[in-house]
């Protein structure tokens, strides 16, 4: 690896080694910008003295961009399964999953409200996707997970097996304790307060101020918001309908760098 790319790597990685110009070497003008404009080594590791003990960590379109196409995948194979498993016609299935969403809070509470249903086959068939086809280990995320000293749960509507290959191919797993999902919700999903209390009881926790909710919904963020919790939005700057400086009733704050994190759980807003 040269040089350049070398200090480029330092300049993404939360941490930077101070005396990495003494075991590399400073050669170009670019190389030491890269050191002068490092990160603050205070903004990327959440400090000991905690506000929060537990964090929930949102799944899909969270733990990995939005942009790299898996959560339309996985949508598109929700519609298949619907027509091809359980023969609803094609034309009702775009009307069904908002209605299920809206008031069920996921396709598949709705579906077994409405239908006979193998909840297991349901889910193995929609999350059968080659995961390395759409999301790849971030350093960046991994040094960030590694400096927190909270513990930190994943908190989704998908299943433990789905998490477990997301976990495993973004390189992660060990970074979590725990994983509440749709099955363990049961029969409830977020953004429901009774998803929450599971949450909360699975994670050992009875004071919600201790915890923190990171998810890409806002009505999601909203809701641990309702509940206490202190909500981030993830993938988003602050959407322009609340204005750069207004109070949010959806989320605490919002962020789509995870550099930005140790940050906001030390107090501090972009």
């Amino acid at each position: 690896m040269s040089l350049r790319v070398a200090f480029f790597a330092a300049k993404q990685s939360p941490v930077l080694r101070e005396d990495c110009h003494v075991s590399l070497g400073l050669d170009t003008p670019e190389e030491h910008w890269l050191l002068d404009h490092r990160p603050p080594r205070n903004d990327m590791t959440y400090n000991n003295q905690m506000r929060f003990t537990t964090i929930f960590f949102d799944l899909d379109d969270t733990l990995y961009p939005a942009s790299c196409g898996l959560w339309p995948t996985l949508k598109e194979r929700m519609s298949r399964y619907m027509i091809e498993r359980m023969n609803i016609p094609a034309a009702d299935v775009p009307r069904l999953r908002e209605k299920f969403f809206l008031e069920y809070g996921t396709t598949l509470r709705g579906l077994q409200a409405s239908y006979k249903m193998d909840v297991r086959d349901y889910l193995a068939y929609v999350h059968n996707v080659n995961l390395a086809d759409y999301i790849h280990p971030d350093p960046i995320q991994q040094s960030v997970l590694a400096s927190l000293r909270t513990r930190n749960l994943i908190f989704t509507n998908a299943d433990v097996p789905h998490a477990q290959r997301v976990l495993r191919q973004l390189q992660i797993e060990k970074y979590f304790a725990d994983i509440i999902d749709v099955n363990r919700m049961e029969p409830y999903c977020k953004p429901s307060p009774e998803a929450f209390t599971i949450a909360m009881k699975a994670a050992g926790e009875d004071d919600p101020s201790k915890c923190v909710m990171i998810d890409d919904l806002p009505r999601t963020t909203h809701a641990a918001k309702d509940l206490g919790l202190y909500s981030l939005l993830y993938g988003f700057e602050v959407p322009s309908r609340y204005g750069e400086s207004a109070l949010s009733p959806d989320f605490d704050a919002a962020f789509s760098d995870w550099r930005e994190l140790p940050g906001l759980l030390n107090g501090s807003h972009p």
